[in-house]
């Protein structure tokens, strides 16, 4: 009794570890990364499955609850299902992992407080599931030589796994820890330009429109939120919105007389054309794209810069 109370907690754990994560990516989903090509599509998969997978953990067990007490097959099923949801845990872990280190379909991940959350649940979850597929496993495998596991007995594999299940955690969390200190975040790289440089400004033909752009093409976009002198985008916003900072240059298109900038709250100079402060979106993974244009997200609508619509501003 004592056992099966045991994989219960861990059971309603792991299922509660992996929703908590999933709810986390749904609402990054949400308000960030819908509108990604390809990220968004798979954010949203692995929503879905998350939420099925936290269920499918503690309604299987229920499940085989009518079948005998023991049984080779209904053991051998909650480890497998549990077994599953550790390693969906960890992969998606390792997904994100590689969108830090070397980006994926062409996006880069930055750093957000809730992706990090998630990141710490998604190893808590793959350490619990990971315990409960070996405490599992002892009952499958004694029932299958037709024995029965004697009460709060281990096997003698359970010590040793349960052993590595501790130490691939650790390992784990000390190569998310290092990724996430490493990686940048809201006023890093991913910004336009650095305070005190430069920002050059242009504009570009992108989809039979002209609209402004930094030096390297990418879309520059405005905030319906914000006034000619006050940004609304901070945060979590400004991590998915670099804003555009430095002196502006007025490149090839562009009136110089409408570029100016807005002091933002770290002191650091934000550039703004016909009185919008301007940002990049993470969205955009190459020069040429708009994916950011007319959508709504972190409070309020975005639209790409247009060069015709503002010449009159």
């Amino acid at each position: 009794m004592r056992t099966m109370l045991v994989r219960w907690t861990l059971r309603l754990a792991g299922a509660a570890l992996l929703a908590a994560s999933a709810a986390i990516h749904l609402d990054l989903y949400l308000t960030g990364y819908r509108t990604i090509p390809t990220i968004g599509p798979l954010f949203l998969f692995q929503v879905i499955a998350a939420f099925v997978m936290a269920l499918a953990i503690v309604a299987v067990p229920l499940a085989l609850m009518t079948r005998p007490a023991g049984g080779a097959a209904a053991a051998t099923t909650e480890a497998v299902v549990a077994a599953v949801g550790a390693g969906f845990a960890i992969a998606t872990l390792g997904g994100y992992l590689l969108t830090v280190w070397v980006g994926l379909f062409g996006f880069r991940e930055i750093r957000t407080t809730a992706g990090t959350v998630a990141g710490v649940l998604e190893i808590a979850a793959f350490a619990v599931l990971a315990t409960l597929a070996v405490l599992s496993a002892g009952p499958a495998l004694t029932a299958r030589a037709g024995r029965a596991l004697p009460a709060r007995a281990l096997p003698a594999f359970a010590l040793p796994a349960l052993a590595s299940v501790a130490v691939l955690s650790v390992v784990a969390a000390a190569v998310f820890g290092g990724s996430v200190a490493t990686a940048s975040g809201a006023g890093g790289p991913a910004q336009a330009g650095a305070a005190g440089s430069r920002a050059l400004l242009r504009t570009t033909m992108i989809g039979g429109v002209s609209v402004l752009t930094n030096s390297s093409g990418r879309t520059l976009y405005w905030f319906a939120p914000d006034t000619p002198s006050r940004s609304a985008c901070y945060g979590q916003c400004a991590a998915y919105w670099p804003p555009v900072t430095g002196s502006p240059a007025a490149g090839p298109g562009v009136t110089g007389s409408k570029l100016g900038t807005i002091r933002r709250t770290d002191g650091t100079l934000q550039v703004t054309y016909a009185g919008h402060p301007l940002y990049t979106y993470i969205g955009d993974t190459a020069p040429g794209q708009a994916s950011g244009n007319d959508i709504d997200l972190n409070g309020g609508f975005w639209y790409e810069v247009r060069a015709a619509a503002l010449a009159a501003a």
